[in-house]
């Protein structure tokens, strides 16, 4: 775990100074391409050159049950996480489509399912046949959480031999809202009420089951969220922890991450707790339907670049951003300056 505090190099202020200075040059009136701007010239600071690119998207998928499914949390059987990492498998679900129409690396990895897989085109990298119900215990112990940080820094490593240029994660576990709302309402150190919603598709009287839960849990447990590594191991999923493992280790190694909706955002939000420098590497996807993301989103001081009001996971509206991305570049190394068209400045 020491392995994720290290030091985290910032982006390169000088690419970032001279980004800033082409846009002020390209024919439009400044700031007219809004975000799009902000995202290249953040692109060629991270990637220490003038003119970025994107040209391959690692996908990652991170696969784990939770003990917590048992108090009826979820408006899908516990069984599901199995069968959709076989749908991932068999390049069925929503984000095998996204991610083939922009030619990304796709993996999936196991990291805690209850039934163990033997898919050639699963990767397993366990921590346990699902964590314990944090209603009851800890979700985790120590060495858990270390095999699913290991995960996630593992995949990492994937991506950078496979030469992306922006990494992405995604994660399926059923009852991991339920997680993420307790990890979150652990950290901002806000009522669960304000941040749990509907998940996989409760009705308000589920919602309110779901709450309670958590609420209780938190309190039960109290006495030992007093760090982002404690809050991780109490109440996380080993997805969320390999998640926030990987962009962690991205950081550090200079990949760019694009970052998906609440639960992926949640895993961010401890990564920033645990090396707060890792947030200068990071994009934001989308702004998710579920209740508390605008929530996390706003402690991230993040900027999401699509609001579909989608809430799937996946890794789906991230991957959905990358052409957003793909184009800021274009934008930025393609376009005229003033002085190239001729044409007159304000």
């Amino acid at each position: 775990m020491n392995s994720l505090s290290a030091l985290i190099a910032a982006p390169s202020a000088a690419f970032y100074q001279s980004a800033l200075d082409r846009q002020a040059q390209l024919t439009k009136p400044p700031g007219s391409l809004g975000l799009l701007e902000d995202c290249a010239v953040r692109l060629a600071a991270m990637q220490a050159c003038a003119r970025p690119q994107l040209t391959k998207a690692h996908v990652c998928i991170f696969a784990a049950d939770h003990g917590i499914a048992a108090e009826g949390v979820s408006a899908f059987p516990q069984v599901v996480t199995l069968e959709m990492v076989k749908n991932f498998a068999a390049g069925g679900a929503a984000v095998n489509v996204l991610a083939r129409h922009i030619d990304a690396c796709f993996e999936v990895v196991d990291v805690g399912l209850l039934q163990a897989l033997s898919l050639t085109n699963v990767i397993s990298h366990r921590a346990g046949p699902g964590t314990a119900n944090f209603k009851l215990a800890a979700a985790m112990t120590p060495e858990q959480l270390a095999k699913a940080f290991s995960a996630g820094q593992t995949a990492v490593e994937r991506a950078i031999s496979n030469a992306a240029d922006i990494f992405i994660g995604g994660e399926m576990g059923i009852a991991n809202t339920t997680s993420a709302s307790a990890l979150a309402a652990a950290t901002l150190h806000i009522p669960a009420a304000d941040i749990t919603g509907a998940g996989t598709g409760l009705d308000a009287g589920q919602i309110q089951h779901k709450t309670s839960l958590i609420e209780a849990a938190l309190r039960q447990h109290q006495a030992v969220l007093n760090s982002p590594l404690a809050i991780l191991q109490t109440l996380g999923g080993f997805e969320i922890a390999a998640l926030s493992a990987a962009y962690i280790t991205a950081a550090q190694r200079g990949l760019p991450v694009l970052i998906d909706g609440f639960i992926s955002s949640v895993a961010a939000l401890l990564a920033v707790g645990i090396n707060p420098g890792c947030g200068d590497w990071f994009f934001y996807g989308h702004c998710s339907a579920e209740k508390g993301h605008v929530r996390v989103l706003q402690a991230l001081n993040a900027r999401p670049l699509l609001n579909l009001e989608m809430r799937l996971g996946e890794g789906s509206g991230a991957v959905l951003a990358v052409p957003l991305l793909q184009m800021a570049c274009r934008l930025h190394n393609e376009m005229a300056t003033f002085g190239e068209a001729q044409v007159s400045t304000a």
